[in-house]
């Protein structure tokens, strides 16, 4: 005889040997004791969850005769009668399976709908259980819609899909959905253990542990790969045997991986990447590895009394989750979950697992210190080039040197002095003595603080904050523009600016935008300004602008507009028209006449 494969053989034969889908058991064991049958089931779940099965069993409980011939419609159908052994066998000619992957047309199903004309030959009900419901077509579900929707009595129909989102609206009002779930690896594992049983094979808990959560929530699944293991060992089922088999990681690389990045151990985290490539293990299975350690680690620090005392590596996980802090425990688990998702964009999927690693190490709270301005130390002489960051606006003046400051103070001989604004006449004040200056390595700029600006009030026009270097800076773009010396993005730069400083050769510019802040921009700015006879240097920094020639070319057609509409409102002849025939003005139709 030949072998039966253990999904075939241990396909349940009724309810109550149906596993992990309680939900759906009771409802249609509810429905068969009181007679509240529908017309039509749909079955949703992923593959392996028992769809088929189901459909088999609900087509034996409607067609039960019982062991004496004289049973009737029962929730748990007797399984030997000729009813329930020929539905077993296939052989049943009232019940009826399509495969609609490969059955999808339009002829398919008309073919299987002329059949409902005909009464059921050998049970009380005809069954149509149509599979992978969700291929057929458009068509095919049109041509089938009215009989699903009224059948004869004696009809019913079970349809089985993998994806409900494709099944139309109009199919799914007319069926009771059921939707089988995906089973957990506790429950996979606990039927494992009665199959193999059943089968007198020898089996670890562990190794049962991993086909378990192998199966990925299918029964079929969990069951075909128990059959491959058995092969592979031997006729008995050890760990390190389906461990190999699966591809899986050894947990004590795992753990080991944990535990050097818990201690910083850059090292030991590297080779034992190394040992996984040398071993052929795969990459993505060793960041699943690590993943599920880390969530369980993570559900011990929030709740200690979580712990499973019959679980063997419980002590090393609890161990782990010691070793390691909450918050970086989380961002290990985020780190791995998004890292299997790179392993497909590197060459090798090795060295990505080993970048993945060292992002684990690189992440790791408090190893990553932030940039700092580092001086030299070498000795007084080595002074510090004078840069135009040095200047400041008026919004944030330079601290005084010898007030008190929470910021770490600056090396001595680095103090730049503060100048004062310098009066009409005045002669600017000498810099304090300190031994870089004697040197000539810092040179202090003397800024020009700008006046308080004073705001402009005119109503109805955007809001300008004109400054005494606006003015200037407005008079200055003007004439480049007309010229015609500055153009595209460089115009707009020139436009779109406020210059906030102008002191001794050098002009502070801001912007509110940072993409007008390119250094192609800034060298032909300085370009044109040089040939307009300002031979200065250009720094552009980002933020809040108050008084630009936009700003003020904008305000400038703001009162021109204001003062059209003006004009066209105070009209005398406008006004009559208002009010003897109700006339509007049309929005947006009045426009200023442009002089040139």
């Amino acid at each position: 005889m030949s072998y039966l494969v253990l999904a075939r053989k241990y396909r349940p034969r009724t309810f109550s040997q149906m596993v992990g889908q309680e939900h759906v058991v009771q409802a249609l064991t509810n429905a068969l004791e009181q007679r509240r049958l529908h017309h039509a089931y749909l079955f949703t779940g992923t593959r392996g969850v028992g769809k088929t099965t189901v459909s088999r069993i609900l087509a034996k409980s409607l067609n039960c005769q019982g062991p004496d011939g004289q049973g009737g419609i029962t929730a748990t159908p007797c399984g030997v009668c000729q009813a329930c052994t020929d539905i077993d066998s296939g052989r049943f000619v009232d019940y009826t399976e399509l495969d609609a992957a490969s059955n999808r047309g339009v002829d398919e199903v008309q073919q299987l709908l002329e059949q409902a004309v005909y009464k059921p030959v050998q049970g009380r009900f005809k069954v149509f259980m149509i599979d992978e419901v969700h291929m057929l077509t458009g068509h095919a579900f049109n041509a089938m819609l009215k009989t699903l929707e009224e059948p004869p009595e004696y009809l019913k129909f079970v349809l089985a899909t993998t994806d409900p989102q494709k099944v139309p609206v109009t199919v799914l009002s007319r069926c009771l959905q059921f939707n089988l779930r995906p089973m957990a690896p506790e429950t996979v594992q606990e039927h494992l253990v009665r199959v193999l049983e059943a089968e007198a094979v020898p089996a670890d808990a562990q190794a049962l542990r991993l086909l378990s959560r192998a199966a990925r929530g299918s029964m079929r699944d969990a069951l075909s790969l128990t059959d491959q293991a058995i092969a592979f060992g031997g006729g008995q089922l050890r760990e390190p045997a389906v461990r190999q088999m699966l591809g899986s990681v050894d947990r004590s690389h795992v753990f080991r991986l944990v535990e050097a990045l818990a201690q910083g151990d850059g090292k030991t985290v590297v080779e034992t990447s190394e040992d996984l490539r040398l071993h052929g293990l795969s990459a993505g299975a060793a960041l699943e590895e690590m993943s599920l350690v880390l969530q369980r680690m993570a559900v011990l620090q929030a709740v200690p009394e979580a712990a499973d005392a019959g679980d063997e590596e419980g002590a090393t996980i609890a161990r782990l989750a010691e070793l390691l802090p909450a918050d970086e425990t989380q961002l290990l688990y985020s780190i791995c979950l998004h890292g299997r998702a790179e392993l497909g964009l590197a060459p090798d999927e090795y060295a990505a697992l080993t970048m993945v690693l060292l992002r684990l190490l690189a992440f790791k709270p408090g190893a990553a210190q932030k940039k700092t301005l580092k001086r030299s130390e070498a000795g007084p002489g080595a002074g510090v080039r004078p840069v135009a960051a040095h200047l400041q606006p008026a919004s944030s003046p330079q601290p005084v040197a010898d007030a008190p400051s929470p910021r770490p103070a600056a090396p001595p001989g680095h103090v730049l002095p503060v100048v004062e604004p310098r009066q009409a006449g005045a002669r600017p004040p000498a810099a304090p003595a300190s031994p870089a200056s004697d040197t000539g390595d810092i040179v202090g700029v003397p800024v020009r603080v700008p006046p308080e600006p004073a705001r402009e009030a005119t109503s109805g026009a955007p809001t300008v904050v004109t400054t005494p270097d606006g003015d200037f800076w407005y008079a200055t773009v003007q004439q480049l523009v007309e010229r015609e010396a500055i153009t595209a993005l460089v115009r707009e730069l020139a436009l779109q600016a406020q210059l906030v400083a102008r002191d001794e050769g050098h002009w502070m510019l801001r912007v509110e935008r940072e993409s007008l802040n390119q250094p192609a921009a800034r060298e032909r700015l300085k370009t044109a300004l040089q040939a307009a006879g300002h031979a200065v240097d250009l720094s552009v920094e980002v933020g809040a602008v108050g008084d630009s020639p936009a700003r003020r070319n904008a305000a400038a057609a703001a009162r021109r507009q204001q003062a059209a509409e003006q004009i066209i409102l105070n009209d005398p002849f406008v006004q009559q028209m208002q009010r003897e025939f109700g006339a509007k003005i049309v929005p947006g139709s009045i426009k200023p006449v442009e002089k040139h």
